[in-house]
């Protein structure tokens, strides 16, 4: 129900559109809208009724005739009956529980499908939007609390839309109609200010994100790890305790790379709409290499060999949120422009914290590109339940003898991690190996050697 008032002098308008209403729809059941006098007389009329009413006002805006009758006219907000309870959404299978991560506070507008909170699971954030625009009246858990399947918040529903974030106050079509402006005020009063006394040292306080800066107070802050890291931090001890990794290294020529991406990039571009980078190649070599190798595609799995007949590469991105590897799939089948599409799709998604577990589950061969950041020589680590991972890092230009001549030319260091529990030494630099050749002459995919 909605409570419309109005004023004395705006129920002769009133009737006269209820009338209206009642010629045009043949109905005088009056039972949905509650209209009050501000003398105390009361009587209801129905939704379309003051539908009707709130179109007529329009006109009545433009028009002198009805202003005087107009003027105290206005509805009030949704009453209880447009309380919503948000839930916790549903979980993947693989996932059990997570904890709540606030953006808003109790009191705050939002808009519909905005974020309210996020649920921090082991792989992934996944967000809670609202399911239309109002007010958060309640939250039901705390913040950095553990949730399975129960109540998130309260939200009181509105029609009309909010600027984000800002907290709740009167709503605008509750609040009373503008008054008119006023004479034109004088200049303003003047105000002497006095500047505050400067100190030449001040008194230094502990940073509010210890996260982002150090200010030297020698005070320690203790913050608790979300899911995602705790998650991460198990992952890679676990694999250090299982697997027997072993690192072996290459360097590679990428002078012809560079010039095929010169020489084809504007036409790749303009054929389909993105750029050719450096991720493609390796990410095709590393699929012919695989179907070459079938072993270091494999994994252990208790005291069997797992052979897997696809080719899913894992990608790993660095988020603020910590190190999430969304796959590639059946790469092996994949062209240069594939490989660049897939990447940039799941780019998008992991810049806006969308990726969901489904897009991270499985892989078979993990990619790590160090280079972006500037790394020189590294050693990766295993990404269970994975047998191997390619590192990539920086391009420099360095000296090397090419036909009994030093020249310099812009070069990268890779390295493999296998587990030699499942991969010897020989596969695993013939591996390796086949990466360099294809990088260095993509004619090697085409020719097949």
């Amino acid at each position: 129900m909605l409570k419309v008032t109005i004023g004395r002098s705006s129920r002769k308008y009133l009737g006269q559109c209820a009338s209206l209403w009642n010629t045009r729809s043949g109905s005088s059941k009056f039972s949905q809208w509650a209209v009050t006098t501000r003398n105390g007389i009361a009587t209801r009329v129905p939704r379309s009724a003051v539908n009707l009413i709130i179109s007529e006002l329009k006109v009545a805006h433009e028009s002198p005739r009805w202003l005087a009758g107009a003027r105290y006219f206005h509805v009030s907000c949704p009453m209880s009956s447009d309380v919503k309870i948000v839930v916790v959404p549903q979980f993947a299978d693989s996932i059990s529980e997570g904890d709540v991560r606030w953006e808003k506070a109790v009191g705050d507008s939002v808009n519909e499908d905005e974020t309210v909170c996020e649920i921090e699971t082991d792989k992934t954030s996944i967000p809670v939007p609202a399911p239309g625009a109002g007010i958060i009246e309640e939250q039901f858990v705390d913040d950095g609390a553990t949730v399975l399947s129960s109540k998130m918040h309260q939200l009181r529903r509105h029609h009309h839309p909010t600027s984000s974030g800002n907290k709740a106050g009167p709503c605008s079509r509750c609040s009373p109609p503008p008054k008119p402006a006023a004479a034109a005020a004088g200049p303003p009063p003047t105000t002497t200010t006095t500047s505050p006394k400067t100190f030449r040292h001040q008194d230094k306080v502990p940073p509010a994100d210890p996260t982002k800066e150090i200010t030297g107070t020698r005070t320690e802050q203790r913050v608790k790890m979300n899911r995602m890291r705790l998650r991460i931090a198990q992952r890679l001890k676990d694999a250090q305790n299982v697997n027997a990794m072993l690192t072996t290294f290459n360097e590679i020529d990428m002078s012809n790379i560079t010039e095929m991406r010169k020489t084809y990039g504007d036409a790749f571009l303009k054929k389909h709409g993105m750029k050719l980078g450096f991720m493609s190649p390796f990410v095709k070599a590393s699929a012919y290499a695989l179907t070459e190798l079938p072993v270091v595609n494999a994994v252990i799995d208790d005291q069997d060999v797992v052979y897997r007949d696809y080719v899913d590469i894992s990608v790993a991105v660095a988020t603020p949120k910590g190190l999430v590897v969304p796959v590639l799939r059946n790469v092996e089948q994949m062209s240069y422009a594939d490989i660049e599409r897939g990447m940039a799709a799941l780019a998008v998604k992991a810049r806006d914290g969308k990726l969901a577990v489904e897009d991270m589950d499985g892989g078979t061969f993990t990619i790590s590109n160090g280079g972006v950041f500037g790394s020189l020589m590294g050693t990766p680590i295993i990404n269970p339940p994975q047998s191997a991972i390619l590192g990539m890092h920086g391009i420099f230009d360095r000296p090397v003898a090419r036909n009994g001549q030093v020249v310099i030319r812009p070069m990268m260091y890779v390295a493999l991690t296998y587990d030699h529990r499942l991969v010897d030494g020989r596969e695993a630099v013939m591996f390796l190996r086949k990466i360099k050749a294809c990088v260095e002459d993509p004619r090697n995919l085409l020719l097949d050697f």
